[in-house]
């Protein structure tokens, strides 16, 4: 059974005070997640050891870091079900999302350019009759989704002529069943999360997938939250493109990665360009690498990339199966808590089936940024605003909300500390003195 108590010790952040002197309680996890020192040593020792331009250099040096650069997609492809040349490596996950909205914009641009035009020499006219869109084409997204997996499928709609349609979500904050027939004959992109970062609730990807199987529709899925949470088999859930972030999964702020079916990659058209992704260059013509190369122009991150393995491994020496069973903990302790202080109202599931430990909820007549004000006064650290989730928070009735969310070094005791922190909320806003500023309650904060 994995105990937080003891994997604490891997994370030095964790041991450092904030406000008066009170220890971090840190569940703001869903947000980004503390490192562990492994980590941390990792990408140290790489700037130290072995810092070089990767695919670039005959020295040593440059061979070195290019090994650590390609063992560590092979170490991550692993990790997510995937193999090593279907894992594309960006700077976060709203980039790898971008990637694959620009290859359809790009290749819908390339199918509309004249025959025989530098434009429709981009991509093949096999990938432009895959990921070309016209209008009366159809993409479809959730009212669950980061609007890192909304905007790109906004603009990608407004410049093709494509129609944006979307699943709805129920009271409760999952996605809703009835709404699923949305999925039709004209739809070309279907765009999920595998789990709200503002509901927790975990998407039935197979009845999704399923369905755009039926329409020959391509499925995107955000797997963010869910990575460094519970197993993740992307082979096994059969979606086309898949995107997650190191900094969720213990690992570096920077790097993030794209998966892709092997022979979709094949035909997507590059959507950055530059170095490092060209096989000949004259000065009328290009032409691309395969990937994952054709898709990282430029100096990549490498000491990130490292990094990234380095959390992998610390997420797999731990085991997901615990891990995700560490999560279910959490979901019980915070919702059964919560649940204890009066007028205080979790927005998505109330019990811990086919969710996730992220808890956003709204506390009655106190705007979530005077909750976060009070508990982080009480040494809490949460997040408060719409999480980049506005439609979502706009379905539920609320603008805004207050979240909690665990990690792996989450312990019963910060899940206590965060309630009686709610208790403090409810205490301070029922006197007279609420309607006053918080400046003396929170020592100036």
């Amino acid at each position: 059974m994995l105990n937080p108590d003891t994997i604490r010790a891997d994370f030095p952040l964790l041991t450092r005070t904030v406000r008066g002197g009170k220890p971090l309680v840190y569940l703001d996890s869903g947000a980004t997640a503390q490192k562990p020192q492994q980590v941390i040593d990792a990408e140290s020792a790489f700037y130290a050891q072995t810092n070089a331009a990767v695919h670039r250099g005959a020295h040593q040096i440059a061979e070195e870091a290019t090994e650590a650069y390609e063992a560590s997609r092979a170490v991550v492809a692993e990790f997510v079900g995937a193999d090593e040349d279907e894992i594309v490596w960006t700077k976060n996950a709203t980039e790898a999302l971008n990637l694959v909205a620009y290859g359809f914009l790009n290749a819908s641009l390339a199918g509309a350019a004249a025959p025989g035009s530098p434009a429709a020499e981009v991509v093949a006219s096999e990938a432009r009759q895959r990921y070309a869109l016209t209008p009366g084409d159809e993409i479809v997204v959730t009212e669950a989704e980061h609007h890192a997996n909304l905007v790109p499928w906004q603009q990608l709609a407004h410049k093709t002529g494509a129609t944006l349609r979307w699943i709805g979500v129920t009271a409760e904050g999952r996605l809703d069943p009835e709404t699923f027939p949305v999925i039709g004959e004209r739809t070309r992109v279907l765009a999920i999360t595998h789990a709200s970062n503002v509901t927790g609730a975990i998407t039935d990807v197979d009845a999704l997938v399923a369905r755009a199987r039926a329409v020959g529709a391509y499925v995107v899925l955000d797997a963010c939250q869910t990575a460094a949470h519970m197993p993740v088999d992307l082979h096994a859930l059969d979606v086309d493109f898949a995107a997650f972030s190191a900094h969720k999964m213990v690992g570096p702020t920077g790097v993030g990665a794209l998966y892709g079916k092997r022979e979709l990659l094949n035909d997507l058209p590059p959507f950055l360009t530059g170095g490092s992704m060209v096989e000949v260059v004259t000065m009328d013509s290009t032409s691309f690498m395969p990937p994952p190369q054709r898709f990282e122009a430029g100096t990549q991150m490498v000491a990130q990339v490292v990094g990234f393995r380095a959390a992998v491994d610390y997420l797999r020496e731990l085991g997901m199966d615990q891990v995700a069973e560490h999560e279910k903990q959490m979901t019980r302790q915070l919702l059964d808590g919560i649940a204890s202080v009066p007028g205080v109202r979790v927005l998505g599931p109330q019990d811990a089936t086919d969710r996730l430990a992220v808890v956003a909820f709204e506390v009655d007549s106190v705007h979530p940024h005077d909750v976060g004000q009070v508990l982080d006064n009480a040494g809490v650290a949460v997040r408060v605003g719409h999480h980049c989730a506005q439609p979502i928070h706009r379905r539920l009735g609320v603008h805004a909300s207050a979240r909690a969310s665990a990690g792996v070094y989450t312990t019963s005791a910060d899940i206590e500390a965060f309630i009686d922190g709610l208790h403090e909320v409810r205490r301070f806003f029922a006197t007279p003195s609420a309607t006053g500023s918080l400046d003396s309650a929170a020592g100036g904060h």
